[in-house]
């Protein structure tokens, strides 16, 4: 079984078992958070989409980890013009352990 969720302005295909890196949630390490925003809920051939949402499906996660990815490089230049600017960027994430899938 597999569902479609929504968090963090981004979509998600989750299996139970899985573990996935999001946008940062305000939630503690250990804590379980009930994600009631599923698209689409599939078991194998069956498929149930929502419009947008899928009325009475919910995901059950655990909250791993929260962490920072590696920074990303910005290098911007314009040959000839003595211009050069560098810049760096860390985004903060949550860990999730997929529990299970309710619908």
């Amino acid at each position: 079984m597999y569902a479609v969720i929504k968090t963090g302005g981004k979509q998600y295909k989750v299996a139970a078992g899985e573990k996935i890196k999001v946008e940062q949630l305000a939630a503690d390490v250990g804590q379980e958070i009930v994600i009631d925003q599923v698209l689409a809920v599939g078991n194998g051939a069956d498929l149930r989409v929502g419009t947008p949402l899928v009325v009475g499906a919910t995901v059950k996660v655990t909250v791993v980890a929260q962490g920072r990815h590696d920074k990303v490089r910005i290098f911007k230049m314009r040959r000839r013009k003595h211009y050069q600017k560098r810049q760096g960027h860390r985004q903060n994430f949550t860990e999730l352990e997929i529990g299970s899938i309710n619908g």
